[in-house]
């Protein structure tokens, strides 16, 4: 076991035994330091925040947004780590989805859904309500080393009632699985704002190019099943989420199986960029994000093994 697996094991153990506020005040204060201290991630926030909320404005009311982001994304750790000591009730009533009916009737047709997520709000929260909810889940997680800090992911997220299927190195290639757990209907929630394979579609949003991942698109082409796009947010007693779709999907015979990706991932990126300025002190996007980003100030920071779209 390295330093890094230790830190998640302690944190697991330590957040749940310790009083609520009390460690909320700890990860508070930790935030404001980074804040303070200015780091590669914090610098890389800025610089995304910047992108989000556009050129005019001021640096100040930027520089609050990147502590507010920052308090945020530690309000995301907290939870994450109080997670498994919760009851299902507690889970249930810790975050909030409008549009959920819209989810039910999907799994009670035996048709599933793919919702396209940011990483925004708390996206382990809303795994763990769809389960508590009933609701057959699973999705991808990305497979970073070191391999005890993966495989303690995968265990914390399915001990909340999710499958998590790896990137690579499972039995079956995890888009057949998915298509497969769709088809029996389940939901197939895909962080979508960020592709990690370099293989990603290329798309236009907030008013650069980036990559996403083809995977959501790509599912719901190929089962027919809907695809919906997630606004992610934190309000003061909840983690928060709304869902905007189905996405109208091209038939089958308008365009090359590519250009019918290419056309349904830029939507993605449309509804998630309209969440994201919604709620720009929720996105907790710490990494490089457009393609004429350049390195320097990337973060060093951990970050958990993400769910992921690509797949």
């Amino acid at each position: 076991m390295n330093l890094t697996e230790a830190g998640y094991i302690a944190g697991w153990r330590l957040v749940r035994a310790l009083p609520r506020p009390v460690a909320a005040a700890a990860f508070r204060a930790g935030a404001d330091r980074a804040h303070r201290g200015n780091g590669g991630g914090t610098r890389r926030l800025r610089a995304n925040l910047r992108r989000v909320v556009g050129p005019e404005l001021p640096d100040a009311e930027l520089d609050a947004l990147v502590r507010a982001g920052l308090r945020s994304y530690a309000r995301y750790w907290l939870e994450a780590f109080r997670l498994p000591g919760l009851s299902r009730a507690e889970i249930l009533a810790g975050f909030r989805l409008d549009g959920a009916e819209k989810l039910a009737a999907d799994v009670a047709a035996g048709r599933g859904a793919v919702v396209a997520l940011p990483h925004a709000g708390n996206w382990d929260a809303a795994g763990a309500w769809v389960a508590a909810t009933g609701w057959p889940m699973t999705t991808v997680a990305e497979r970073l080393k070191p391999e005890g800090v993966y495989e303690r992911f995968v265990a914390f997220r399915e001990g909340l009632g999710m499958e998590i299927l790896p990137t690579h190195g499972g039995p079956r290639p995890p888009f057949d699985i998915l298509a497969d757990r769709l088809r029996a209907g389940a939901v197939v929630p895909l962080l979508a704002d960020r592709d990690l394979s370099a293989r990603g579609v290329e798309v236009d949003f907030f008013g650069g190019r980036t990559r996403m991942p083809a995977g959501p698109a790509l599912l719901a082409l190929r089962t027919g099943a809907p695809l919906y796009v997630a606004s992610m947010w934190y309000e003061p007693d909840a983690a928060c989420a709304s869902i905007e779709g189905p996405l109208a999907l091209p038939e089958p015979d308008s365009a090359p199986l590519d250009a019918r990706v290419k056309l349904v991932t830029q939507r993605i990126a449309d509804g998630l960029a309209a969440g994201i300025a919604r709620h720009p002190q929720d996105w907790h996007m710490l990494q490089r994000m457009w393609l004429d980003q350049g390195p320097a100030g990337a973060p060093t920071s951990a970050q958990p093994p993400a769910t992921t779209g690509t797949v």
